[in-house]
């Protein structure tokens, strides 16, 4: 495929990083030279040293041949405008970057497809749902469903209380095991298990299961005294902010600390009733303390400054919050958050990222979720009739070592994989795969 990235900012970087790995044909546009050289030399790509919203600077990009433009520059309206002219001189598809939720409402898209622009990103929306999916339980760092539920992946990390702790796998339950184990990250390692691993302590493993077998996940990691969450702090009022609060659950209290007044005057217009603004600075503890940091069950940080949001969460972490999210957009402060233990990360641009690759996949891929932690992608693939999987049994198919299929859904019920399950045309099937294999793996649903 050949494609178009216009801007050389940080999703735009993470995107042509990502696709130059899988030999794509890519071009990164960006009328700042100083940030394409930096990618230049190190990557298999193109660039391009000019204005993404400049006719003569399209044409010298190759946007007629292009099978795919991609509009991640900082401002919506250059996306935009970027998009339509790509279409108009040829360019097959089109994704624009906005910062406007009423541009994704149903009723516009044919509207947006008519001016040029096919698809729409919102990242803010998209982080706020992943907050919302890490704070529904205070037990788990990683949350995500399949096909409306049938399947969930939970990522959660092993205490001294867990019983599975040094036990190899195949002894954990034999063939009818009610959960799959499809990776453990230890460290800075990502595994993709084997019979006979072990889990460990401090390990972060990811389980596939369905949602009746939860308690059950949650007794033998030894989770049961964690309370629910009901009640939330927020620190900071930025945009992912006040989508997080429209996608809360009703049950949960929402409080908002914002230290800029105009702020605040403006997120009482903005969000629910219900949710209480404050005006104050997030790292004040007094003020935390007033305000009930010591009956909070989810602590999240979502300052512009990375470093902040950790320091914060760590702070919440020892007056007793169970709970805590960071939103952390220096990739270089990943792994120290995880090593200091703040629960969940988020980074908007990794998931942007994540949503965008995705439309990339010659094969039926309804959902890739690249996991912040490990270096790994969750996959939903929908099986083709004729495809290579379904030919055999999965024991048998040929997968890839680092990949692993940690369930599949058949017709709205969810169903984990043996290896002798043979996979049927119109399944979803949930890949879990170590990092840069998706394109491996996804010859065997074309």
């Amino acid at each position: 495929m050949k494609i178009i990235i216009a801007g050389a900012g940080a999703v735009g970087t993470h995107l042509a990083k990502l696709l130059s790995d899988e030999k794509q044909d890519i071009i990164l546009m960006d009328e700042n030279e100083e940030k394409l050289s930096k990618l230049d030399s190190n990557f298999d790509l193109m660039t391009v040293n000019a204005s993404p919203t400049s006719i003569s600077g399209l044409k010298n990009a190759g946007v007629a041949g292009a099978d795919l433009f991609i509009g991640v520059m900082p401002e919506e309206s250059r996306n935009m405008t970027a998009c339509m002219l790509a279409t108009n001189m040829g360019a097959k598809k089109t994704v624009a970057r906005i910062d406007n939720y009423e541009y994704l409402l149903p009723k516009h898209k044919e509207f947006f497809s008519q001016l040029g622009v096919h698809s729409l990103i919102y990242p803010e929306m998209l982080a706020a749902k992943d907050i919302v999916d890490a704070i529904k339980m205070s037990w788990i760092r990683q949350w995500w469903e399949f096909c409306g539920g049938a399947l969930v992946l939970i990522g959660t990390k092993m205490r001294e209380t867990a019983e599975i702790l040094n036990v190899p796998l195949h002894e954990l339950g034999g063939r009818n095991i009610p959960f799959h184990i499809v990776a453990i990250k230890r460290g800075n390692e990502t595994i993709i298990p084997r019979g006979d691993d072990v889990i460990k302590l401090h390990d972060i493993v990811y389980f596939t299961t369905t949602k009746k077998y939860i308690p059950y996940i949650r007794k033998i990691t030894g989770k049961e005294n964690y309370p629910d969450v009901r009640n939330v702090m927020i620190m900071g009022g930025s945009r992912i902010a006040v989508r997080t609060t429209q996608y809360v659950p009703d049950y949960m209290q929402v409080k908002i600390i914002e230290k800029d007044i105009n702020r605040c005057n403006r997120l009482t217009e903005v969000v629910d009733d219900k949710v209480m603004i404050i005006n104050g600075d997030g790292r004040d503890m007094d003020l935390l303390m007033e305000e009930g940091l010591k009956n909070t069950e989810a602590f999240v940080a979502l300052t512009d400054n990375s470093e902040t949001n950790i320091l914060a969460c760590l702070a919440a972490k020892r007056m007793g919050v169970t709970k805590t999210v960071a939103e952390v957009e220096n990739i270089d402060y990943i792994s120290m958050a995880e090593s200091l233990d703040i629960g969940t990360v988020i980074k908007k641009k990794m998931i942007a990222a994540s949503h965008i690759y995705q439309m990339m996949l010659d094969a039926d891929v309804s959902n890739v979720k690249c996991l912040t932690f490990a270096n790994a992608d969750v996959a939903e693939f929908t099986v083709k009739n004729g495809s290579r999987i379904t030919k055999c049994a999965v024991k048998d198919a040929g997968l890839p070592k680092g990949a692993t299929i940690g369930g599949l859904i058949r017709n709205g019920e969810g169903i984990l994989v043996t290896g002798n399950t043979v996979i049927q045309p119109n399944d979803h099937v949930v890949v879990f795969c170590l990092g840069m294999m998706i394109k491996k793996i996804e010859k065997f649903f074309n």
